[in-house]
């Protein structure tokens, strides 16, 4: 049989994995994007240039389609760039 700190642990370890993580936008209850906020916009593409998945960054998808929108107007007022460097 194993012991209780084992279970313990391994309960420990399955809830981590299950639990999800909330949206920022949600939990911040911002109701618009941004496109001139460049320090949110780039913690949400990678350093080639492609925006993360809502999977990965836990975006609601809403909230995804309207980063979407902001990625691609801040691309084209160079203030965010096309490809990575």
């Amino acid at each position: 049989m194993a012991s209780n700190t084992k279970i313990k642990n391994l309960r420990k370890l399955l809830k981590k994995r299950t639990e999800r993580t909330k949206c920022r936008f949600t939990r911040a209850r911002v109701f618009a994007i941004d496109w001139k906020d460049i320090g949110t916009l780039q913690k949400m593409v990678s350093q080639q240039g492609k925006m993360y998945g809502a999977k990965r960054t836990g975006t609601v998808s809403h909230f995804q389609r309207k980063l979407k929108i902001a990625v691609k107007r801040a691309r084209f007022m160079a203030l965010l760039p096309y490809v990575g460097r």
